[in-house]
């Protein structure tokens, strides 16, 4: 397991939407934007799953992900596992925080599931001479 740094997660919940990176079993991409996600501890990332359809269906069957933020020059990529919750006190938690969101913004928004990323491994993104580089 690799660790977020307290600037990796400032980072993360700043920016408004996250790319989520997943494959099929043919090793097919696929890459979406992502703004309703969470920092559940150094290790762990939540993303509340409303409109996943193909991602989900990847995720199902290669549970390997991988999810990139930025902000003007700086950006990493987080490499992890996901599992997807659909019951239990995190998905409860998460479908009410995507309920009340949905009505701040005044868009109705229900949680199908709570996907949760093991991180396995980061990378800096930024340009530079460490673009690429294997952070933790």
């Amino acid at each position: 397991m690799a660790r977020m740094t307290q600037r990796m997660k400032e980072l993360f919940l700043k920016v408004p939407a996250a790319i989520l990176a997943t494959s099929d079993n043919s090793a097919i991409p696929n890459a979406v934007p992502v703004g309703a996600k969470k920092i559940i501890d150094d290790e762990t990332v939540l993303i509340s799953d409303q409109f996943l359809n193909k991602t989900l269906n990847n995720i199902c069957a290669n549970p390997h992900v991988a999810i990139t933020f930025w902000e003007g020059q700086e950006g990493y990529q987080i490499k992890g596992i996901a599992t997807i919750e659909t019951s239990g006190q995190r998905y409860e938690d998460t479908a009410a925080w995507i309920k009340d969101l949905g009505n701040k913004i005044g868009f109705p928004l229900k949680s199908k599931g709570a996907l949760i990323v093991k991180v396995e491994e980061i990378y800096g993104v930024s340009p530079g001479p460490g673009a690429g580089k294997k952070l933790a």
